[in-house]
């Protein structure tokens, strides 16, 4: 999935204004307030097979005198010679994540079997015009697989980077608190307009979801469906919520585990196990040189608490490998966890937009709760685990800190909200998803009148491309949005986990 930087340059070529004048990005936006210019396709690794082209739009739609912004749009063919006429358009995950980098996952599934799939940059992601990418963070998390993850030096070396990111971008006239989900909800709605689709159909996951659900409430027209996969309900989403959804999903696992009899006799008691694990690494952390899973020079990593909770929540190592990983940390042996956090250490300078993550999470997931408020949820979620994992919401370490210095303003009264919606509306959710628990799906649905829930046993995050069962719902659903066929989640159990011999 890594990309080519120099793909951004195709969006640095200026269109004709609709007078003939050029306008350029950051000078003022000729009426209309949005326009698609065709252009050619991102320079991608894998070949984006399809027409594109950019979405002009309004950086900050208060003020349509503004600064111009260019979202990469890619229209993919339908594999069907006689296709829907109504498309898919899909939103990514993150925030900050590359949909280019997302279209083989999605081809693979099917997304586009009956009919046409189009993608769209999010504002501030990869190929859009600007770019909201921070080398800096980036830099910082190679480093930091090497630091202790919960340490306040850690932390401060973050907020360090996040304050350097922040600095550059102003500096370069981009209003940072413009990049949010309501802006990019309404990107969404002025590409159906410039493309002059008049019914479509959409999907998101992760992020994409909270922003799939912002879309359907603040711009319903045009939607004949919606699907929900990995939901993130904007109504709930906050740092504290970030630990039910770890609870749920390392249980599910821990779960399977006692329901095959083979994982229970060889694993017992994982609950226990990891809590052990968790307090002895935290208390005296593990010093590894290791080569990351692609192979490459070894690398110094620390394995600490919060280190390995944040490779549990983040699916690092399969599922599948949890039971075993754990006993063979127990056992003197951390060579899985240690090769897993080594991963990071080589990450792809640009590709992630952390600076929407920033302005996202900020403004929309952070206000309204305390670090107190984080520690309790922490303390409910996982009873003796060491406050200072617990003090650090998963994937989102120091957030606190970090928005002090991104500093954008509260826009939880207008985003915090519950979509209702009668649009028919498919929810999939995985039962080893830890980042957006499986209940959370049908807790989005109860505003939702016209929505099927399905979960998928043994699936973590971004259910649709690892299941063919969530893939075939969601092809039905596309046909049937009221009655789609969900016959084959019943039959549905978690794979067989790996077993290693005692003496490992």
């Amino acid at each position: 999935m890594a990309l080519v930087a120099a793909g951004l340059a195709f969006l640095g070529t200026a269109g004709a204004a609709p007078n003939g004048a050029v306008s350029p990005v950051g000078a003022p936006l000729s009426k209309p307030p949005a326009r698609f210019v065709p252009g050619p396709c991102p320079k991608t690794p894998e070949p984006v097979p399809g027409r594109c082209g950019v979405l002009e739009v309004p950086e900050n739609r208060a003020h349509r005198r503004g600064r111009t912004i260019r979202l990469a749009v890619a229209i993919i063919p339908a594999a069907s010679a006689r296709p829907a006429g109504d498309p898919v358009v899909f939103m990514s995950g993150g925030p900050g994540g590359d949909v280019m980098g997302d279209v083989p996952f999605l081809i693979g599934a099917g997304v586009n079997r009956d009919r046409d799939l189009i993608v769209m940059t999010q504002r501030g992601t990869l190929y859009a015009q600007p770019n909201l990418a921070c080398p800096e963070i980036d830099r910082f998390y190679a480093d930091a697989v090497g630091l202790p993850y919960d340490a306040p030096s850690t932390g401060r070396r973050l907020v360090r980077a996040t304050k350097q990111c922040r600095d550059r971008l102003t500096a370069d006239g981009i209003e940072v608190s413009a990049y949010n989900t309501t802006e990019n909800a309404a990107d969404f709605a002025d590409l159906r307009k410039a493309l002059d689709i008049p019914r479509w159909n959409v999907y998101g996951y992760s992020y994409g979801t909270d922003l799939a659900l912002t879309y359907l409430r603040r711009h319903p027209q045009g939607i004949r469906s919606v699907a929900i996969d990995s939901v993130v309900p904007p109504q709930i989403v906050s740092l504290p919520w970030t630990w039910d959804s770890a609870q749920e999903g390392i249980g599910a696992i821990f779960a399977a585990c006692a329901a095959q009899p083979a994982c229970k006799s060889r694993y017992p008691d994982l609950p226990r196990t990891l809590t052990r694990q968790i307090r002895r690494l935290e208390a005296h952390p593990l010093t590894v040189t290791t080569p990351p899973p692609g192979g490459g020079d070894p690398v110094k990593v620390v394995l600490d608490g919060g280190a390995l909770v944040n490779l549990l929540v983040a699916n690092a190592v399969p599922a599948v490998d949890v039971p075993a990983a754990l006993d063979e940390l127990a056992h003197g042996h951390p060579d899985r966890f240690a090769q897993a956090r080594a991963a990071g250490a080589n990450p792809v300078i640009g590709e992630f937009a952390h600076g929407l993550t920033q302005s996202v999470a900020c403004s929309e997931w952070v206000p309204g709760f305390s670090r107190s408020d984080l520690l309790k949820a922490g303390r409910r979620a996982f009873p003796g685990w060491p406050d200072t994992v617990l003090a650090q919401a998963p994937q989102l370490p120091f957030q606190h800190d970090a928005c002090r210095v991104w500093n954008v303003p509260d826009r939880t009264p207008v985003q915090r909200v519950a979509t209702f919606s009668k649009v028919p509306t498919l929810i999939v959710s995985g039962t080893f998803d830890a980042k957006t628990g499986a209940r959370w799906g049908p807790y989005a649905g109860r505003t939702l009148p016209r929505s099927t829930a399905v979960r998928i046993p043994g699936i973590g995050h971004w259910v649709v491309p690892q299941s063919p069962c969530a893939e075939s719902v969601l092809a039905s659903f596309l046909t049937h949005p009221t009655s789609p066929d969900t016959a084959c989640v019943a039959g549905l159990e978690p794979r067989p986990f790996t077993i290693t011999p005692e003496s490992a």
